[in-house]
């Protein structure tokens, strides 16, 4: 939880006091991140949409992908955002957003690997190459921002970054 914007204050906050809004959180890595896959999530998926993807089984399984982990994303932005997950402490959050990360760099990889070889030049439809590609692209660079997410999810989880000292103060005030 040390790695997670607001965590000294999920200590003094009661748990009876409405969640605020924490723009902090935007501004560290993991917000970062979540902002940044969010974006490159609604890229993969809304390409792949854009084509004639009906027609190809392995595009079912990409779309399935990004746009599950899309929205997982937007719920878990959402919650840090708005400091739900101060309210719901009982939720070891940190551990979550990991094991959801983790899943999500393993089925992108899975999604990009698919969705580059079902990308064919020959396609008598230029458009849909042209977008299936860019998708594949995006999938790729989404999958490495999960992964990098997994990295700071685990050093959240695990309290790194911080010393002793420095978890063992809490506020009086």
């Amino acid at each position: 939880m040390a790695g997670l914007p607001g965590a000294a204050r999920a200590r003094s906050a009661s748990p009876g006091s409405p969640p605020g809004l924490d723009g902090s959180f935007l501004l560290s890595p993991l917000g970062g991140l979540m902002c940044a896959q969010a974006v490159l999530g609604l890229l993969v998926w809304s390409l792949i949409a854009a084509t004639t993807y009906h027609l190809h089984a392995a595009y079912g399984w990409v779309m399935f992908v990004s746009l599950f982990f899309w929205i997982l994303t937007l719920l878990f932005l959402v919650t840090y955002l708005l400091q739900l997950h101060q309210k719901f402490y009982m939720i070891p959050w940190p551990l979550l957003l990991m094991i959801s990360n983790a899943v999500a760099t393993v089925l992108y990889l899975t999604a990009f690997v698919t969705s580059a070889a079902a990308v064919q030049p020959t396609s008598w439809r230029q458009w849909d190459y042209n977008r299936r590609a860019a998708a594949s692209f995006f999938a790729c660079v989404t999958m490495i921002t999960y992964g990098v997410s997994t990295f700071f999810s685990f050093r959240a989880w695990k309290g790194l970054g911080s010393n002793a000292a420095t978890s063992q103060v809490t506020d009086h005030a």
